[in-house]
């Protein structure tokens, strides 16, 4: 079995990191470049960066913060938000990144993520769904949330796969920020169905709920952000518990 990842967030809008509940009530938390280097030290096994606005507000990702958090990490990083041609994927790239995370544009575009896997290597493309259940049925959306797409959640997941998506990275709109624990069900049901790495995100807010995740959600990372933020659980102390209920960690 492969060894489970923790992957704290960095959602970043305005050049500070935020962090809402259910995609909105969004405040801010602190400096990305020292919570990257705050984690990258206390043992996280990667790091993403998310550019929250950057689609909605039609520009492209910070290249020069990317560059000063990635200056003090020494574990692999993902960044995302506003990219949408293999130019801003080959600045993030320079600038340090060592994946790119894609959503709202793989949506607009299904093409982007063949041509990205195709110059690049499917490694190094995170797609990135955010998806809403309303009545049994998960809807990915856009542009943050905002926009609903009529595109299936697991049926999208899979045509991403099929185009050579390296990682899904799946958060659940209705457990984002909550605290409530990972949306399981779901996440078993879209780790049957793909064969390449799922990070889940969204619901984090015990260290049980992270145990849950590998157990039964069968992710092969969790992602969250304000429990890490605020300090609620330490990085070490998560994985020494996750090792201590059997779950294999990196």
């Amino acid at each position: 079995m492969l060894s489970k990842r923790i992957i704290p967030c960095l959602d970043i809008r305005n050049g500070q990191t935020v962090k809402g509940i259910n995609f909105i009530n969004i405040r801010e938390v602190g400096d990305p470049i020292e919570l990257g280097k705050l984690y990258s030290e206390q043992g996280a096994d990667e790091l993403v960066f998310l550019d929250i606005t950057a689609t909605h507000e039609g520009r492209k990702t910070f290249v020069e913060l990317v560059k000063r958090i990635a200056f003090n990490l020494n574990i692999p990083f993902t960044v995302g938000g506003g990219i949408s041609e293999l130019k801003d994927a080959d600045a993030l790239l320079a600038a340090g990144a060592d994946k790119i995370s894609i959503n709202s544009s793989a949506i607009k575009n299904p093409k982007l993520i063949d041509d990205l896997a195709l110059h690049f290597g499917s490694q190094f493309v995170v797609v990135a769904i955010d998806a809403k259940e309303e009545n049994n049925h998960w809807e990915a959306t856009m542009h943050g949330g905002r926009l609903p797409t009529g595109k299936e959640l697991f049926t999208w997941a899979k045509e991403a796969e099929n185009r050579g998506a390296g990682e899904i990275l799946f958060t659940s709109m209705n457990h984002d920020g909550t605290k409530n624990g990972f949306a399981n069900e779901a996440l078993t049901h879209l780790s049957d169905l793909l064969t390449i790495p799922l990070i889940a995100s969204g619901g984090a807010g015990t260290m049980e709920h992270f145990a849950d995740l590998f157990k039964y959600g069968k992710a092969d990372a969790g992602l969250a952000a304000s429990i890490f933020h605020f300090g609620e659980i330490a990085i070490p102390d998560l994985k020494s518990y996750l090792r201590k209920e059997g779950i294999s960690m990196r």
